[in-house]
């Protein structure tokens, strides 16, 4: 079976598609890079890093520095699919993202976002 071409994708150039997301919401790209440093680790530095360097989403989540143990608390339904159903991994880790975004866009508090941690 062949990988999804969204894998292929560059995180800088889905990036600018999640800040526009959340900024017409009211809600800041700070707020944003805070939950993908939660749910991945990478800092500051290390998202500046795969943003010059057009890192593909696959490489992003595969090299992310540490993965959130509580992602698996992420919950429902994102492009009318249940997360916790989706069985390849790379996949649920996008949509997980996608979710996070979502929450963030529809004024969700961030703690809530976050899963409880700050």
């Amino acid at each position: 079976m062949s990988k999804h071409r969204v894998y292929g994708y560059s995180f800088a150039s889905v990036y600018p598609h999640y800040v526009t997301k959340v900024e017409k919401k009211g809600r800041t790209k700070e707020e944003l890079d805070q939950a993908i440093q939660w749910l991945t680790g990478y800092d500051a530095d290390g998202m500046a890093k795969v943003m010059e360097t057009k890192v593909d989403l696959e490489t992003f989540y595969a090299d992310a520095p540490a993965m959130n143990p509580n992602r698996d608390q992420i919950k429902g339904k994102i492009c009318g699919v249940q997360i916790e159903e989706i069985e390849e991994d790379t996949m649920r880790e996008i949509r997980y993202l996608d979710k996070l975004v979502d929450e963030i866009a529809r004024g969700r508090p961030m703690q809530k976002i976050l899963r409880g941690s700050s």
